[in-house]
């Protein structure tokens, strides 16, 4: 196994190690947050009912209209304002954090105060 497959087999077993943990349900659905090199994502998910009710990355069209590079803190912290812009119009105010198997540092952790400076609770 080379490096870059032992980082990914890593990844993956912390994924799932936090998912048999935490739940999204309809009261308090779960913020997960998936990074790339490239680019970030948030989604808000009910896992009782499985559907996804908001997402937000920086391909969006209002990233975009920006013109910002996607894979700094700023552009971490503007995905986390815009999806709990989006959560709160869905009328949710409380959610689960899910930090996708990424330490809570750096990207991660941008997203997640700026979610929390816009109003959602975790």
């Amino acid at each position: 196994m080379n490096k870059n497959q032992a980082k990914r087999a890593g990844l993956k077993r912390r994924q799932r190690r936090i998912r048999a943990k935490v739940s999204g349900t309809a009261e308090r659905p779960r913020l997960s947050v998936r990074r790339t090199n490239a680019n970030i994502y948030a989604s808000v998910i009910d896992d009782v009912a499985g559907r996804t009710l908001c997402s937000a990355s920086t391909l969006s069209a209002e990233f975009k209209a920006e013109n910002k590079i996607g894979s700094n803190k700023e552009a971490a912290e503007f995905v986390g304002k815009l999806v709990a812009e989006r959560a709160l119009e869905k009328g949710v105010t409380e959610v689960t954090f899910d930090r996708g198997g990424h330490i809570y540092h750096g990207r991660v952790k941008a997203l997640a105060d700026a979610a929390r400076a816009a109003g959602l609770k975790f």
